[in-house]
């Protein structure tokens, strides 16, 4: 995964970000924002409503799934739009199907709930 750095810019060895990812894992939130984007991009707004924590505390969130490559981020004007990481699909969708990621924890209604457990399985 070139061109990945932490917020120290230094790039991590495979084995720091594969540590990176489990670590990026290892927290609530962060799991319900991947349940989110695991129906499609969603712009930061989408995200701050359905994960309903304060705009730093998600803002931290997605830095820290960003720098372990887990998501990316697209402006689009003054917005911006995140979604899972082409190459890191298969490895969120086997994240989210082991947390047993329910529609209650991703604070979406039951179609937003079909499209996640059509997404991970």
């Amino acid at each position: 995964m070139t061109g990945v750095t932490n917020s120290t810019g230094v790039e991590p060895t495979g084995v720091d970000l594969a540590a990176q990812r489990y670590a990026a894992l290892a927290d609530v939130t962060r799991l319900r924002v991947l349940g989110v984007l695991a129906v499609g991009t969603r712009c930061v707004c989408d995200l701050q409503e359905a994960v309903g924590v304060a705009p730093n505390l998600l803002s931290y969130h997605l830095r820290v799934l960003r720098e372990a490559g887990l998501i990316r981020s697209t402006r689009r004007g003054r917005w911006i739009d995140y979604r899972i990481a082409a190459n890191s699909t298969a490895f969120v969708a086997d994240a989210l199907a082991t947390a047993r990621l329910v529609p209650a924890a991703v604070g979406c209604g039951p179609s937003c709930a079909r499209d996640i457990e059509d997404t991970v399985q």
